[in-house]
């Protein structure tokens, strides 16, 4: 499922217009996505966590030449589903 199909399936579901199912799901990440940038996390209880993870740099092997590289340290986004969404998908 792509963004506008998410969208069509918010509108429908909430029965709402698509444009105002857009405007909620661009509010949603604009806002998940300060957040994490603030190093906070987000718990929607049944859905999911979302916090942010620093990794360490580390050595790695470029796969063709097998030669080792450095992999800078990062920050990444984690998601950690709750039980109601583990649920569903089963």
């Amino acid at each position: 499922m792509n963004k506008s199909e998410l969208i069509s399936a918010i509108a429908t579901e909430a029965k709402i217009s698509k444009t105002d199912a857009k405007k909620a799901l661009d509010a949603f990440i604009a806002v998940t996505g300060e957040t994490l940038k603030k190093g906070d996390k987000i718990t929607l209880v049944g859905f999911g966590t979302f916090s942010v993870v620093k990794k360490p740099a580390r050595t790695g092997r470029n796969p063709r030449t097998k030669a080792a590289i450095k992999i800078p340290a990062k920050t990444v986004a984690k998601f950690k589903p709750g039980s109601e969404l583990s649920e569903l998908v089963k």
